[in-house]
């Protein structure tokens, strides 16, 4: 069984440029989630816009890449007809579901976490200039959350795309107590990794896992200056 829930925030701006989404169908689930970029314009139509086209292309039984090359599409051509190809911008995270298989992918900084057997089994990796720095021994993991080059996107859906801009993952075998977690990162700028790991400990359903996380969020961001937050959890249950 599987269980799931999100939230989206807007925190202390003035509109909400993410976007989430969670639909099933015959025992097959998409989970969706953007994060508009603000700084380019539009972004609130923009992961509206990705996120609607993913969950009509799934709905039509089209694979996660579809998904992905279908929204992007969309985009670009919505840009064009409103004269406005230097906004409307987007990241893109997205989870399928089929029977006891996982598949994932995703463009941008918006994250995906995959807990199994109680640990941190996997996370996507930031397209971002901080994410380059880790992979180039220049900066530690941690100092990507604050990082004043955190905004820095190499990846987005939006600009045109020299080949395949997304990333996905291999199909994993799921099982009995494996949790997935996607976030905008206002959500994760705000909790580490051990904490989110040890609130999943404290929780029996994504709701109170959620409703954790965000307390520690809160507590963390008090008196900052607090971008819009989402996330949606998954459960994978008896």
């Amino acid at each position: 069984m599987i269980t799931y829930a999100s939230i989206t925030k807007t925190g202390n701006r003035a509109v909400n440029e993410d976007s989430v989404y969670a639909f099933e169908a015959d025992h097959r689930y998409i989970f969706a989630l953007a994060d508009g970029l603000g700084g380019h314009g539009r972004g609130e139509i923009a992961s509206k816009l990705v996120i609607n086209q993913c969950v009509e292309v799934f709905r039509a039984d089209g694979t996660l890449e579809d998904c992905f090359l279908a929204a992007q599409n969309s985009l670009l051509e919505e840009q064009e007809r409103h004269n406005a190809t230097g906004e409307m911008k987007t990241t893109l995270t997205l989870l399928t579901i089929e029977g006891n298989e996982a598949y994932w992918g995703h463009v941008g900084d918006s994250r995906l976490y995959y807990f199994s057997k109680g640990k941190l089994t996997g996370r996507t990796f930031d397209h971002s200039v901080p994410q380059m720095l880790v992979m180039a021994g220049e900066i530690r993991e941690k100092d990507i959350r604050h990082h004043y080059d955190r905004n820095r996107l190499l990846r987005v859906m939006g600009v045109e795309w020299d080949g395949q801009m997304f990333e996905m993952s291999k199909k994993t075998l799921i099982q009995p107590g494996d949790s997935f977690l996607l976030c905008s990162d206002g959500f994760w700028e705000w909790i580490v990794e051990k904490r989110i790991l040890r609130l999943l400990k404290s929780s029996d359903n994504p709701e109170l896992w959620l409703s954790l996380m965000e307390s520690e969020i809160l507590k963390n961001s008090k008196g900052k200056d607090m971008d819009n937050y989402s996330a949606i959890a998954v459960f994978i249950s008896l």
